[in-house]
């Protein structure tokens, strides 16, 4: 079965996921340039490549809060001034309609591991700093380290977001019988609370060549190949792609002509011009297109990283030193929620809200992500939060726990 044999529409999602920790542009750009420089040139590259490619171009970008918040910082944007213009690279961001804009947690939490209480001003952050930065609000939420479970739709939803990214591996449609294959390359209604919202399965296997290395001949055999083997090769099929769009050398070479968008992106690009049979889609118009009417169960779970399948959050939570610091962070957002109930103004109020910032940004998954010597980053703002509060509990009387 060639290529003209199948009938079926099929589309092409491709997702970038950006986001550095606080800080992190400048530490790295001091202690590594050429690392800098890589990551720095990885981000221009996709507004230049979306420019370059309007007719056929789609791509899905995600940028968190905290990375917003270092590339429109004027340190930041002087220290990079000899290798790029930042402001003029967010500048064609914010001109390029066929990026669809993504968003997530403004510090890049792992949702699952963070207290409930703290989804919605996570949410509500992110949200606000991608549409002060590009001037438009982003449709789609992708979870920070695609960490995912079903209670969070709800505040999704109230936050404004129109449907979700999730990893295929945990995606389980309902209604299957015994014999029934499951199928990933369509998108579902997922429910909680008796809210719903459209989630949309990133393919892990295809999105693991994106993050390591392709090229636009092996990725269309690939996605024809799973077309054909899918329960419906012949309905409308979605291959949704996703990965981080800075990390590895893959992305942040220098000779553009041996990277993601040289060896493969410009290529395919040429390839769909030519009347491939693959069509790079916004999923925003994919889903009013096509809009998901069957149900789906997503279980709790995130992306494969490394050795690990994303099942029990080992990566983020799995030594006793991970655990320790999301436990703590739970206990200072604690003593903040208890604080926040009391009629508090003038220095008292201020001091709370600085705790607040500090907890929120203790939450960023690459304290937990990088292991053990990462973890004192975390300490470093609870730290400074437990005293913020330890003055505020002594001021209104009686400590919280």
């Amino acid at each position: 079965m060639g290529f003209s044999d199948l009938m079926a529409e099929i589309y092409h999602a491709l997702g970038l996921h950006l986001h550095q920790p606080p800080g992190n542009m400048l530490d790295v750009l001091r202690g590594a340039q050429h690392e800098a420089i890589g990551i720095i040139h990885a981000y221009d590259r996709i507004a230049r490549y979306a420019q370059r490619y309007p007719d056929t171009a789609r791509l899905h970008v995600g940028m968190s809060g905290i990375l917003l918040d270092q590339l429109t910082d004027p340190e930041v944007v002087e220290a990079y001034r000899p290798h790029l213009d930042i402001t003029g690279m967010l500048r064609a961001y914010r001109e390029a309609s066929n990026i669809e804009l993504v968003g997530m947690g403004h510090f890049h939490p792992v949702f699952p591991l963070i207290p409930k209480e703290d989804w919605p001003e996570q949410l509500a952050h992110g949200r606000t700093r991608i549409a002060e930065v590009f001037g438009r609000e982003p449709l789609g939420f992708w979870p920070p380290e695609m960490a995912f479970m079903m209670e969070m739709i709800p505040d999704i939803v109230k936050a404004g977001y129109r449907y979700i990214v999730v990893d295929s591996f945990h995606v389980k449609p309902l209604g299957l019988g015994p014999s029934d294959r499951s199928d990933s390359l369509r998108p579902y209604i997922a429910e909680h609370d008796g809210v719903s919202i459209a989630v949309v399965p990133r393919n892990r296997d295809v999105s693991n060549a994106q993050e390591s290395g392709m090229d636009a001949t092996w990725f269309t055999n690939e996605v024809m190949s799973k077309v054909r083997e899918s329960p419906a090769p012949e309905a409308p099929r979605l291959v949704c792609t996703w990965s981080d769009g800075e990390n590895g050398g893959w992305f942040r070479r220098m000779d553009e002509g041996s990277g993601f968008f040289g060896h493969f992106f410009a290529p395919f690009m040429d390839q769909v011009r030519s009347g491939g049979p693959i069509r790079p889609v916004r999923l925003s118009e994919y889903l009013k297109k096509y809009p998901p009417r069957d149900r789906a169960f997503v279980k709790t779970g995130a992306w494969n990283v490394a050795s690990t399948s994303g099942v029990d959050f080992s990566q983020w939570n799995g030594t006793e030193t991970q655990k320790r610091g999301v436990d703590e962070v739970r206990q200072v957002s604690r003593r903040y929620w208890e604080l926040k109930t009391r009629k508090l103004k003038g220095e008292m109020l201020e001091k709370l809200e600085r705790a607040r910032k500090l907890i929120l940004e203790a939450e960023t998954s690459c304290f937990l992500f990088w292991g053990d010597a990462w973890v004192p980053r975390l300490y470093e703002r609870t730290n400074p939060a437990r005293e913020l509060l330890a003055e505020v509990e002594a001021a209104v009387g009686g400590a919280t726990s």
